[in-house]
């Protein structure tokens, strides 16, 4: 069950966290490849782009939830951003740029490797905090 938790907090973290820095780089001037909450159909489902990439935030949320799971204190925090900052970052820049013809690690353009840092660390704060606010260690619950 915690799992499941963890992926209902990946896809959660990306809509709130994600896409809400994301929003205010968007306000802030940035250049974007896309809008905020893009609705755009991806191939090859016709699935709106937001919830394709909120699909795969959950998704990390499993594996980093379970990495994440035993911190403790402010650990738990820093471990949940730097987790977050780092692992999707590249993996996006290292392999989904390439595939998706995109410049590989961004071109090397530090606005897209520290954009993509700040968005995913915002986003491990949120699964985080999801995971915080509903998953009981199996010592505290009721048996």
């Amino acid at each position: 069950m915690p799992f499941v938790k963890a992926f209902l907090g990946g896809f959660v973290a990306t809509l709130v966290c994600h896409q809400g820095v994301y929003t205010l780089f968007y306000v802030a001037g940035a250049a974007l490849p896309a809008p905020p909450y893009n609705m755009t159909a991806t191939a090859p489902l016709g699935i709106p782009a937001v919830i394709s990439l909120a699909f795969w935030g959950g998704i990390w949320g499993v594996p980093i939830w379970w990495m994440l799971r035993n911190a403790r204190g402010t650990g738990y925090w820093l471990r949940a951003l730097t987790l977050g900052a780092l692992l999707p970052s590249a993996v996006a820049l290292f392999i989904v740029f390439p595939m998706k013809g995109h410049a590989f690690a961004g071109g090397w353009n530090p606005q897209v490797i520290i954009g993509a840092l700040i968005l995913n660390g915002a986003w491990g704060l949120g699964l985080a905090a999801f995971m915080r606010l509903t998953h009981r260690p199996l010592e505290t619950q009721a048996g």
